[in-house]
């Protein structure tokens, strides 16, 4: 799916390219060339709406590797940390080992085996098992350490290179999400920066509030915190906890990855408002969904997730009389607006 500025060349599902109209906005044309009509505003918004899905979708994916990078790097350095004190035993039994052996190399009497397991390959020295019966206890325990530390050593280094390559793999999938998330993004700003102001005007009023905030109930503005009187009553406290803070998160700015307290992409809303009620969630529209219990429409109480499109895309939470919270797209404040307005794909009630 390729969208085009007046400058740029594609169209929704097909070959049409977008140039300059009379007034300086985008025109449609056939797959000729010729000049068709001016987009309409419902039409541009589409296009845009289109672009932001993208780059949501994207956004989600961009949230997950992120996760990914950031548990795989603990990881990394919990197994560094981890192979440093390993490192430090087998020093020190090697210490232990090594005055033993400058005992005997003082009184002649230095044992075969000793040399080998201070030899610069002495795992070879388990093979000669026998040999062992020719040392102290002391000897045998400490050489019996030596062994298996240096094993415990080499699967951790192992199984700290297995995770460093899982870091990297996943820095990579954090670059790609990254990239097509700004794609789309400049993609749709180049589009809105074709138009004409009253164009614009018009795309903008049929974003549905015109970029601020709404409620059907009356006016809602930018940074109202206050659930209206009739709301239905939320199923739980922490619920109704959750809803209290996404009514005070209303006008905050959509930034992609966002988890607040400035800005929030619409998972990052979502998690951060259940933790402000005391609960976990995973970051991620495609985790949150299978975080609780799955609720119908028919059933959907305030403080239950609802989510968007085929592919989990986008999620709000629901207030009650068919509204959510959400955080709609970049250029857009959170803001309440009606479920219907997006392809309902399911909810779940966290708590």
């Amino acid at each position: 799916m390729v969208l085009v500025s007046a400058a740029s060349v594609g169209a929704l599902g097909g070959n049409a390219q977008a140039a300059p109209g009379p007034g300086g906005g985008p025109v449609t044309a056939g797959p000729d060339g010729a000049a068709a009509t001016p987009a309409t505003p419902a039409a541009i918004r589409a296009r845009v709406d289109a672009l932001y899905r993208r780059a949501e979708t994207a956004t989600q994916q961009y949230d997950g590797a992120r996760q990914q990078v950031g548990a795989a790097r603990a990881a990394v350095d919990g197994l560094q940390d981890e192979l440093a004190r390993k490192t430090a035993r087998l020093d020190t039994t090697r210490d232990t080992l090594g005055a033993v052996a400058a005992a005997q190399y003082r009184s002649g009497t230095l044992d075969p085996t000793l040399q080998l397991a201070l030899s610069s390959s002495p795992e070879t020295y388990l093979a000669q098992a026998g040999a062992l019966d020719r040392i102290g206890d002391r000897q045998a325990a400490a050489l019996s350490r030596l062994a298996g530390e240096r094993r415990d050593i080499e699967q951790t280094r192992t199984e700290a290179n297995g995770r460093l390559a899982a870091l990297k793999a996943a820095q990579g999938r954090l670059a790609d999400r990254k990239r097509t998330v700004q794609s789309a993004l400049h993609a749709a700003q180049a589009l809105l920066a074709s138009l004409t102001p009253a164009q614009r005007a018009a795309v903008d009023a049929s974003d549905g509030s015109g970029g601020t905030a709404r409620h059907s109930g009356g006016a809602a503005t930018r940074g109202t915190s206050r659930a209206r009187l009739d709301a239905d009553p939320a199923p739980s406290a922490r619920a109704a906890r959750a809803v209290a803070f996404a009514y005070r998160a209303i006008g905050r700015p959509y930034v992609w990855g966002a988890t607040g307290p400035g800005a929030y992409d619409c998972s990052g809303l979502t998690q951060a408002a259940w933790k402000a009620a005391g609960v976990s969630l995973p970051r991620t529209t495609y985790t949150q969904i299978n975080a609780g219990t799955r609720v119908p429409r028919s059933a959907l109480r305030p403080g239950d997730l609802v989510f968007f499109y085929s592919g989990v895309s986008h999620v709000g939470i629901y207030i009650g009389h068919g509204e959510m919270i959400h955080a709609p797209h970049p250029g857009a404040a959170v803001r309440i607006a009606p479920i219907s307005e997006m392809p309902f794909a399911g909810a779940t009630r966290p708590a």
